[in-house]
């Protein structure tokens, strides 16, 4: 019989997610602290739960996945946290994106209660939760990992065991480089093509597929031409994965250019009030500077 699965963060990676999980067959308790988005899950049979230690408690596995590093050590730790209902020789993974440190406290933490821990955050996007084709970064024990896989395989298509507890977390801020650069790229490129009157589909065309491709330039690449900002991952979150990476960066004494400068040109969209916006955005700022814009024209 397969596990059953407490499921606590419902949004947009985490419906998808959990739906992919109850195709594959899983019985899923769902928790969200705004109750109404769990309900199209409790729709297609999940059961709702009341908190995350009520989820943990009805749960041989149990997985979080929410914003930023407060908010999961309130759902694991807090008064009504998964330690609370977590039973001796459960599994909790932890997909969101948070502190290596503060991952290797929880891990800790739950297993003074009996309780193992995964932290397994994962890339993708938004388009990636639904498809189910993830890359996940596990760390934590390997047999706790080498028992999760299958329900990891209903999330995800590139699973990769990184060792102990926070080496997930720590690759995944790797990851957040490569993403945040790769952004930046993509923007520069299209507004020297935009400023050089080259037509920018065209040029799309050219350079997706040669040694200057990436997944940021053909996925995202289209959406800033035609001016889509609509978040497959917002700003506001890409922002705090940069701050992890150089809160990290900073402790081990490393300088990481790059990526500060994205930083600056996220503080900037925030300070528009555009922290809500999908990380192509990256390319507003920019423009901002340059005093044009990189678009196509619009179709009647």
């Amino acid at each position: 019989m397969l596990p059953r699965i407490g499921f606590i963060g419902l949004g947009i990676m985490g419906k998808p997610m959990a739906k992919n999980l109850m195709k594959a067959g899983y019985r899923l308790t769902v928790f969200n602290r705004t109750r109404s988005k769990a309900e199209e899950l409790a729709a297609e049979g999940a059961a709702v739960a009341e908190s995350p230690a009520a989820a943990a408690t009805e749960s041989d596995v149990t997985i979080t996945i929410v914003s930023d590093t407060p908010d999961v050590e309130q759902v694991m730790l807090g008064e009504e946290g998964v330690i609370h209902g977590a039973r001796p020789g459960s599994v909790v993974i932890d997909m969101s994106t948070i502190s290596p440190a503060a991952t290797e406290d929880i891990a800790g933490k739950l297993e003074a209660v009996g309780v193992e821990m995964l932290d397994a955050p994962v890339t993708g996007g938004q388009w990636g939760a639904i498809q189910g084709t993830l890359s996940i970064m596990v760390g934590g024990k390997e047999e706790v990992f080498r028992g999760c896989l299958p329900i990891f395989e209903a999330m995800g298509k590139n699973i990769v065991y990184q060792g102990g507890h926070g080496r997930g977390q720590t690759a995944k801020l790797c990851n957040q480089i490569l993403c945040s650069l790769t952004i930046l790229s993509a923007a520069e490129c299209l507004l020297l093509g935009a400023k050089a009157g080259l037509d920018l589909e065209k040029l799309l065309a050219a350079v997706s597929g040669g040694a200057g491709g990436s997944w940021s330039l053909t996925n995202l690449g289209p959406r800033m031409i035609r001016g889509d900002f609509a978040p497959g991952f917002m700003v506001k979150l890409h922002q705090k994965d940069l701050r992890l990476v150089l809160d990290l960066a900073r402790q081990l004494g490393l300088s990481l250019p790059g990526t500060a400068l994205v930083n600056q040109l996220f503080n900037a969209l925030e300070g528009q009030g555009d922290g809500h916006l999908g990380n192509q955005a990256l390319i507003k700022p920019l423009e901002r500077i340059a005093g044009f814009e990189a678009r196509v024209p619009k179709q009647d």
